[in-house]
């Protein structure tokens, strides 16, 4: 490895790598490019040693020698791939527990906006990668073979190929100057916040994104340029920072996405196997998405290696597959992952007359080891019918060369009913767990959510079920009862619950404070009273951290009150609870 990649603090510094003193002493260092970036990555190949991590930016990153690892690996297509020229793809790994870094902890600025399945990831790295592979006969192996690979927390695809594809192939012409040039203006960059359009200037391009924000609409129209702006070079406007093109995307498997969504809702076990990693992740990351707006609480791979450390945890016979999405392109994965339950095989897309060809459904028996033909290999039988008036529609669009973009409206629309159709009597059943406001009194502790039971809510659908939204008729209850034990249920119930239990905090802390709390305090003991002001403080603290959503009055009013009632308490008291 080279130094450059070495651990240690990071530092205020100007060049980069270079110590600087004073410079930025205001702000923590590299404070503007951490809010996009965790670092850069330079991968090339070594006769010798193999891949080989060659610069990290900033220079003083702290990537273990687990990570260092695993980057070098997913960052080259395997040999199975026989990718030639250029070629973008993205992998996702474990972060190695280690002490976050300090900028991690005003994630809450960011995430507390933005959509949850566009949060910051707390435990894995994204890496976006442009790799170069051309015939070099200056080289011994007679070809160039590089990786430029960017280091996020932030699942911005769409963004962050389009950064690469600007500084890739400068970078691989020009080499380490013009990186250290486009660290530095990344470092000028505004922080993402949820709901603003921002313009990011880097090598004489402005990239205009608009950062989304859970109050946005689903169909967000892409962001414009403002009017008082008059930025020269115009500049290029970004649709979606995330959004894939589906539809390019789910080619070959039109006819069952909708058993696809199936599998992802129920967190189930699935390989992909591609031809490239540029496949491989675009179809995992596009099965992911299906979810929207809903949070995918499974882990997922969208490029993956027999290298990966995790290869034995999720290859072992042993115990059953986790409930994790692979992107693969080794074919070697076909025997490995046998015993897993589904495994959908895509070959490169081929045009069969209007429709793109079709991958079928196979049963896993009908699996070889090579030449496997492109499938959904799987026993599974989807709980809902499938519609369709959507394969209809998109054939028709095919038929009359309507847009792609088009196209992946109507079915990234069909994706986002379908989810919202599922959600929705699940929130108004939660919602009715809820304690009524007028039972919440100031002096006594709120009152419990009830607790959410099963076969009330699988009642509840006969007359405010999915119905109501969707027209896909189908066995809805088989569905809810299989979701149940999945992880996504119990990461959408515990989101839930700690949300609601939020706002029965915040509307117990309201009601104090619209007390009167002279006449509470007549008929109580000392004990009581200093009770009462260190619940006070504990429930500010929270107020304060954005852990309850309430309003700075009412914060005001609280702080009153703690005032109040130490006032009225014995010097010596009053000394232990405000000590000077």
């Amino acid at each position: 490895m080279d130094p450059l990649s070495g651990a240690g603090p990071r530092r205020a510094r100007g060049r980069l790598g270079a110590a600087a003193p004073g410079a930025r002493a205001a702000a923590a260092p590299w404070a503007r490019f951490s809010a996009w970036l965790e670092c850069v990555c330079v991968v090339t190949f070594d006769l010798e040693l193999g891949q080989a991590l060659e610069l990290v930016y900033p220079s003083d990153f702290r990537l273990t020698d687990k990570e260092k690892s695993s980057i070098c690996y997913l960052s080259f297509p395997d040999s199975h791939s026989g990718c030639l020229g250029d070629t973008q793809f993205s992998f996702r790994i474990r972060q190695c527990g280690r002490q976050k870094s300090p900028w991690h902890a005003e994630d809450w600025h960011y995430n507390s906006g933005a959509p949850v399945s566009l949060q910051r990831e707390p435990a894995h790295y994204f890496g976006y990668v442009y790799f170069r592979q051309v015939k070099d006969s200056s080289v011994k192996r007679g070809y160039f073979q590089k990786s430029l690979v960017l280091v996020s927390r932030l699942p911005f695809v769409r963004l962050f190929q389009a950064l690469l594809s600007l500084i890739a192939p400068e970078y691989f012409d020009k080499l380490a100057p013009c990186l250290e040039a486009v660290c530095s203006e990344i470092d000028q960059w505004p922080a993402p916040v949820p709901g603003q359009t921002l313009n990011l200037p880097v090598m004489g391009v402005v990239l205009q994104v608009h950062v989304p924000s859970r109050v946005d609409r689903p169909e967000h129209s892409p962001p414009k340029q403002c009017s008082h702006e008059n930025l020269l070079p115009a500049p290029v406007v970004l649709t979606s920072v995330h959004e894939l093109d589906l539809f390019r995307c789910f080619q070959p498997v039109l006819t069952h996405v909708q058993t696809l969504w199936e599998l992802m809702l129920l967190g189930e076990p699935l390989v992909v196997l591609a031809p490239s990693p540029a496949m491989s992740s675009e179809m995992v990351l596009a099965l992911i998405s299906c979810l929207q707006p809903l949070k995918f609480c499974c882990d997922y791979r969208p490029y993956f290696t027999i290298h990966d450390s995790e290869f034995k945890e999720f290859t072992t016979r042993t115990q059953a597959p986790p409930n994790v999405v692979l992107g693969v392109t080794n074919p070697f994965f076909i025997k490995t992952l046998q015993h897993w339950p589904h495994i959908l095989r895509v070959g490169e897309p081929k045009m069969s007359g209007d429709l793109p060809k079709q991958v079928k459904l196979k049963k896993p028996s009908r699996l070889k080891t090579l030449d496997t033909k492109p499938g959904l290999y799987t026993t599974y039988s989807a709980h809902l019918h499938r519609d369709k008036a959507l394969l209809k529609r998109l054939l028709k669009g095919l038929q009359k060369k309507r847009p792609w973009d088009t196209q992946t409206a109507l079915l990234r629309r069909h994706l986002l009913e379908l989810t919202q159709s599922f959600i929705i009597p699940l929130e108004h059943y939660m919602a009715s767990l809820m304690p009524l406001q007028k039972s919440i009194t100031p002096w006594k502790t709120p009152p419990q959510i009830r607790p959410f039971r099963q076969d009330d809510f699988l009642r509840s659908l006969e007359h405010a079920g999915p119905q109501l939204t969707c027209i896909l008729k189908g066995d809805w209850l088989g569905l809810y009862r299989r979701f149940f034990k999945s992880p996504h249920f119990d990461g959408w119930y515990r989101q839930r619950h700690k949300e609601m239990a939020q706002k029965l905090e915040a509307l117990h802390l309201e009601a104090i404070c619209e007390a009167n709390i002279e006449t509470w305090m007549k008929d109580k003991s000392e004990v009581e009273v200093v009770d009462l002001v260190l619940k006070l403080r504990e429930k500010l603290v929270q107020a304060q951290g954005h852990q309850l959503p309430v309003k700075e009055a009412a914060l005001q009013r609280a702080q009153l009150h703690i005032e109040t009632v130490i006032g009225s308490l014995p010097k010596d008291l009053q000394a232990v609870l405000c000590p000077p």
